[in-house]
């Protein structure tokens, strides 16, 4: 006899007990993201259609997507989205995975915004290592009175954030891409005509281990800094101020430990000095205003 073919509901009990089986943390809920990206079905309407049949070709999807998690991949990569703020950024592994403690830093970023706009308009922007367009795009698309610079050094990465750019429809047209590392991607006619300078650069201690789903799938050059993590950040810091103009903004995200480091580095070349912490309450933003001349 020839098998019935599956309902949504089967298939997604079939997905827990594998991904439960190879020790995924969370089978349920990965299940769940994994049912309503291959079913087209969120929320209420994945409940309505649990019953319904799946078409082959979205089983198949959903079974190679189950069989990519108990390898490992993360989530985000094998979902090909994630939300961040207000988007929908695509990611894969060229990038890495958009986190809540960057969105802590973008809330910093619109703050120095919002300050700068009461003075003028428009602000410029840049997001330095942009990745995915994580902090670009939402900047762009929360403040419409910005101009923004989306840079990376990587290549691989400027081809997904041009495509999540694509995607985010009239703002768009207010964000421009460059190629380079750090600065040294940005025309010199922005020198000192900076309004704020946004990163989330490398800023881990490669001595220091990770969890293997993020060892083992995110960019190491996206994540892995030398000098226990602050090169990048120390990098930027010193150059920022020749960047940006007499009232211009830095905004680094970074990590906790980094605190002290980064503050008293930062306090030799900025007027002032400020650390945002994250929703988790760990220190995570480092502001500095007003370069030093």
């Amino acid at each position: 006899m020839t098998a019935e073919p599956p309902t949504w509901r089967a298939l997604q009990a079939e997905a827990v007990d594998g991904l439960r089986a190879a020790g995924v943390e969370s089978p349920e809920s990965d299940a769940r993201r994994m049912v309503e990206e291959a079913s087209g079905c969120t929320g209420t309407e994945l409940v309505l259609a649990l019953d319904d049949v799946a078409v082959e070709r979205a089983a198949a999807r959903l079974r190679s997507m189950v069989d990519r998690r108990s390898v490992g991949e993360p989530l985000q990569y094998v979902l090909g989205s994630w939300g961040f703020r207000h988007l929908d950024l695509m990611v894969d592994r060229r990038v890495l995975i958009p986190r809540p403690e960057t969105e802590s830093v973008v809330d910093a970023v619109l703050g120095e915004i919002d300050r700068i706009a009461a003075a003028r308009t428009p602000v410029t922007v840049v997001d330095l290592g942009t990745g995915s367009g994580a902090i670009a795009l939402a900047v762009a698309s929360e403040r419409t009175g910005t101009r923004v610079w989306a840079t990376d050094v990587s290549e691989d990465a400027l081809v997904v954030a041009r495509g999540n750019l694509a995607g985010l429809g009239r703002a768009a047209a207010r964000v421009r891409i460059a190629a380079g590392s750090w600065f040294e991607a940005l025309p010199p006619t922005l020198r000192g005509g900076l309004d704020v300078v946004a990163s989330n650069p490398p800023y881990v201690d490669p001595a220091v281990p990770l969890p293997a789903e993020v060892h083992d799938w995110e960019p190491h050059r996206a994540l892995y800094s030398a000098a226990a993590g602050t090169a990048d950040l120390r990098r930027i810091i010193a150059e920022a101020p020749e960047w940006l103009r007499p009232d211009g903004a830095l905004i680094c995200e970074y990590s906790p430990e980094q605190t002290t480091e980064l503050s008293e580095w930062a306090a030799e070349r900025f007027t002032e000095v400020a650390i945002v912490a994250d929703l988790a309450g760990r220190e995570r933003a480092l502001v500095a205003r007003a370069p030093r001349r």
